[in-house]
């Protein structure tokens, strides 16, 4: 049967954008309606409700819509990204089936400190870390580069060239920097790996139960000066028209010398998956160092899929369109008890 079929509504849930919210977090309406689009054409009825931190009115809106499964684009609520976990826990309060990961695969990839447990405990290598407020006494006891980064928040919310450090006393400027927006104890330091930088997608709902991997994806970093670090952030994620932005094309075109990485990539990529139980898709970050050798940053479990963004661009190279991707995501949706919508 096809899910969502008869008269129940598809309801499409994301968290309320104000209009005077960040690009990265307005971003999440363009989503909204190439999912909506995408719905429409394979049968379903659509509902969309953003959601605040009034749980409350949220559970009352689903159960007056009596969906017949949610489609999940919560990134953030009010603004916070470290509420993302809250919509699956609510769906699944509910008892409504819905698509991508579960609100534990949600929190563990989100809090990247945990995130990073759950790598090391699967042997998947990830650069050395240690909390910020640990490095403002002292140099890290591992070699710099040094990064800074957010505990909680994705879309490279906070970086900038600043955020990479070589001194432990331009790591301690940083880190006051970075505490003008978030406390300290939301932020980390990580080993920076020089290097190269890729990501890999991944599918579900495929008929074997396994994740498909997309094409491999290489972050250029084209004409970027000596000093600049090589690295996607915010700039180069939002700010149109910037250095950043211009210059940090992504690359489906590996060379041929490059076949065993993206072997070994598309391997540790499936290991993610598998180590916080993925469903649905995912984008898996890595730095490759100088020797070859590739270490995760970070899993994310609800990648961006608007028609710019690097999950839809690789799914078109593998020759799906974007109501494959949606299909295939609605096939891999949790239902209690079980898988539902195949």
């Amino acid at each position: 049967m096809k899910p969502g079929g008869g008269s129940r509504p598809v309801v499409i849930v994301h968290g309320r954008v104000e209009d005077s919210a960040s690009p990265d977090e307005q971003d999440v309406l363009v989503e909204v309606e190439v999912v909506r689009r995408a719905l429409a054409s394979l049968g379903h009825q659509t509902l969309i409700l953003p959601v605040s931190l009034d749980l409350e009115e949220a559970a009352a809106a689903l159960k007056a819509a009596s969906p017949a499964f949610a489609f999940n684009l919560a990134e953030s609520i009010d603004g916070r990204g470290s509420y993302i976990h809250f919509v699956p826990t609510l769906l699944d309060s509910l008892g409504i089936p819905y698509t991508g990961a579960s609100w534990e695969a949600m929190l563990l990839t989100s809090h990247k400190l945990l995130g990073k447990r759950v790598l090391q405990e699967a042997g998947i290598d990830t650069p050395a870390w240690l909390p910020a407020a640990a490095a403002l006494s002292g140099a890290p006891g591992f070699a710099p580069p040094w990064i800074v980064k957010s505990v909680w928040e994705h879309a490279s919310v906070g970086l900038e060239d600043s955020s990479v450090t070589r001194t432990a006393e331009e790591l301690a400027t940083e880190i006051r920097r970075r505490t003008h927006h978030e406390r300290v104890e939301h932020l980390f330091v990580e080993a920076f790996v020089e290097g190269r930088e890729f990501n890999l997608a991944l599918l579900g709902g495929a008929a074997d139960g396994q994740p498909q991997n997309l094409p491999p994806a290489e972050i250029q970093f084209l004409g970027y000066p000596e000093g600049k670090p090589r690295m996607v952030g915010y700039k180069a994620k939002w700010a149109a028209g910037s250095y950043e932005f211009d210059h940090t094309p992504p690359s489906y075109d590996l060379p041929e010398e490059d076949c065993a990485l993206a072997d070994r990539l598309v391997r540790i990529s499936r290991a993610c998956w598998k180590a916080f139980d993925l469903r649905g898709y995912a984008r898996v970050d890595f730095r490759v160092d100088a020797a070859g050798r590739p270490y995760v940053l970070e899993v994310n479990a609800n990648p961006c899929l608007s028609p710019d963004a690097g999950f839809v661009a690789a799914a078109a190279r593998a020759g799906l369109s974007i109501e494959d991707v949606i299909q295939r995501i609605v096939a891999d949706a949790a239902v209690p008890g079980g898988r539902a919508c195949r």
